[in-house]
């Protein structure tokens, strides 16, 4: 399995050779995006259970094929309104797993698969900072058909405290 970094690396090389592939989703009325070498799977969000005394935005855990993994909430995360028909329906879980810790992350939408080109990625996008984040989890924002998506890197997204209890709580 890749570290995160060794991830980082092989995207970084893809752009390089011209083209990348990312997922999109929606969070709210924006469109996000992981590298596809940051998800595992997509699967329909099965029941989540609740842990107490854990931040707000991990929604609890959830059995995906046989695993116990910690389910964390963007949209909350990120602090994000939600649109009245993003209350309802179907849920999907984007399986996102590192070498340090495995865990699901909420969307709304079924997600799409995309293939992009590096003319349309700009990556100058170091002056937006999370202020109460160590590091700058936005990778860049994708130009490509009239829209706008914002490439996140999930694993600085994660602060050591959020890890440290994903491991904790989705250890064997």
């Amino acid at each position: 399995m890749e570290t995160a970094t060794e991830q980082n690396k092989t995207v970084a090389d893809a752009r390089k050779a011209g083209s990348f592939q990312i997922i999109v989703f929606k969070q709210g009325n924006e469109e996000y995006a992981l590298s596809i070498e940051q998800i595992k799977e997509v699967v329909i969000t099965p029941t989540i259970t609740r842990i107490p005394q854990t931040l707000p935005y991990i929604k609890g855990v959830a059995n995906i094929r046989g695993n116990i993994i910690a389910i964390l909430d963007l949209e909350e995360k990120f602090n994000i309104k939600r649109t009245a028909d993003q209350h309802s329906g179907n849920h999907y879980t984007l399986v996102v797993e590192s070498e340090d810790f495995k865990m699901g992350v909420l969307v709304r939408e079924v997600p799409n698969t995309l293939t992009i080109s590096a003319a349309d990625f700009d990556e100058s996008m170091n002056i937006i900072t999370d202020v109460t984040s160590e590091s700058n989890y936005v990778r860049g924002i994708i130009k490509v058909q009239g829209r706008l998506i914002i490439l996140i890197d999930i694993f600085k997204v994660i602060s050591q405290d959020v890890m440290a209890a994903l491991r904790k709580n989705t250890a064997a």
